[in-house]
């Protein structure tokens, strides 16, 4: 499988048309993978929740388009902005386990990768803060 500018088109393209501006797209082989692999194509707009991974830690890593990540602390006191930008000093972050945190897009047609080391579950994985 190619991850090229047709499926970035693609994506992008679904993100814009759904009411959340963002669409993901799984990168496991199948469900019985214990990681989370997946391209997200986000909007300027769509809302991702300041939260926090209570079991694994998150890499992002921005394919293109411009992104900002946020990091919050436990009382939702913003601690650091970051840049994401494609090609640049700053293509990629770790975010640690438990750090609270979100994503902006910053352009349309933006799409990041991430990673994660446990599957998705909206009971265990996350704590919205």
């Amino acid at each position: 499988m190619l991850i090229d500018k047709t499926l970035l088109d693609q994506l992008t393209a679904q993100a814009k048309a759904s009411p959340r501006l963002r669409q993901h797209y799984d990168l496991r082989d199948s469900s019985d993978d214990g990681s989370q692999r997946m391209l997200n194509a986000i909007e300027p707009g769509t809302v991702i929740p300041i939260h926090r991974h209570t079991q694994t830690s998150e890499d992002v890593v921005i394919l293109r388009g411009r992104a900002e990540e946020v990091f919050y602390d436990n009382n939702g006191k913003e601690t650091g902005r970051y840049l994401l930008v494609p090609g640049s000093d700053t293509p990629a972050i770790h975010v640690s386990m438990g750090q609270y945190h979100t994503c902006q897009s910053l352009e349309s047609g933006t799409v990041i990768i991430e990673f994660k080391n446990t599957k998705y579950n909206p009971e265990t994985t996350e704590d919205i803060l």
